[in-house]
């Protein structure tokens, strides 16, 4: 199928066409739907290496945010045990010197969830700041390392960006040097320029389109952690402005320019998206 035809379709024909290409998709009604769907994939994951009793070692991603609240109720009503469980997030914003941006910034990862997720959940309930880890600019090879420790990652939960970074794994732009499909998903951990569409989209998204005081820089995740995780599963509210990052991901062979179609050949791979996203390209 070409780009123009899967930019046409929309809905359930969106579902049977990635079908047929041998893709898992789910179309939720609305954004809500998606991320009481996400809050229940991860106290599944919970659950389930309780059962087997178990580490439970997730990725997890801000973006997107809105399963938190959710999770956290979840959790806390139900008396969920989480002193088992392993977080891995998957990015942070850097400033220009390669550094952390501080916590208490409104655009930090790493405020977001101690705030909305570890601050929220009860403590009483087991889960400690210290089994939240973030990649770290410093000391770049800890990230791998530490899920190493706790035996793998279970499950990886994401998003997908506008030019199809998963975490911030942006298409390698650098013209010195070619990074095959094959390299780049050996990616390890790393410090990576922001490309000029991730500041503008962020920027418009998150800091009222202040593109001059935005962060130019991130660490992310590599490729290799993400897709030796057992299962894959992204999840897509972005409305309009995904609708075609969308059908990359389920339809085009993989390609370093677009990273998310580098995950296609997973054992255990889904995305799912709210209808507004499904919703065809063009008109």
């Amino acid at each position: 199928m070409d780009g123009v035809a899967a930019s046409r379709l929309g809905g359930r024909d969106l579902e049977a066409a990635a079908a047929a290409a041998g893709m898992r998709l789910r179309v939720f009604p609305d954004a809500g739907a998606l991320y009481a769907d996400l809050a229940s994939a991860l106290l599944c994951e919970v659950r389930a290496a309780t059962g087997e009793s178990r580490p439970c070692r997730l990725i997890v991603p801000v973006g997107p945010r809105g399963q938190y609240p959710l999770f956290v109720e979840l959790c806390n009503r139900q008396r969920v045990d989480l002193r088992h469980v392993h977080l891995f997030a998957m990015d942070e914003y850097l400033d220009w010197q390669g550094r952390y941006i501080p916590p208490e910034d409104p655009l930090s990862f790493r405020g977001f969830l101690r705030q909305n997720l570890v601050s929220a959940l009860d403590p009483t309930l087991g889960f400690t700041p210290d089994r939240l880890v973030f990649p770290d600019p410093l000391d770049l090879d800890v990230y791998s390392r530490r899920i190493a420790e706790v035996g793998g990652i279970d499950a990886c939960f994401g998003g997908i960006g506008l030019h199809g970074h998963v975490a911030f794994n942006e298409p390698p732009s650098s013209g010195l040097a070619t990074v095959t499909a094959e390299d780049f998903a050996l990616s390890l951990t790393r410090i990576v320029p922001l490309a000029p569409e991730t500041v503008v989209m962020n920027s418009i998204r998150a800091a009222g389109g202040d593109i001059a005081h935005f962060p130019a820089m991130a660490v992310t995740a590599g490729m290799a952690d993400i897709l030796a995780a057992r299962r894959i599963r992204l999840y897509c509210d972005g409305g309009a402005w995904q609708r075609s990052v969308l059908r990359r991901a389920l339809f085009d062979p993989p390609d370093v320019a677009w990273p998310v179609t580098l995950l296609r050949g997973h054992a255990d791979y889904a995305i799912a998206c709210d209808a507004s996203t499904a919703e065809p390209v063009w008109g």
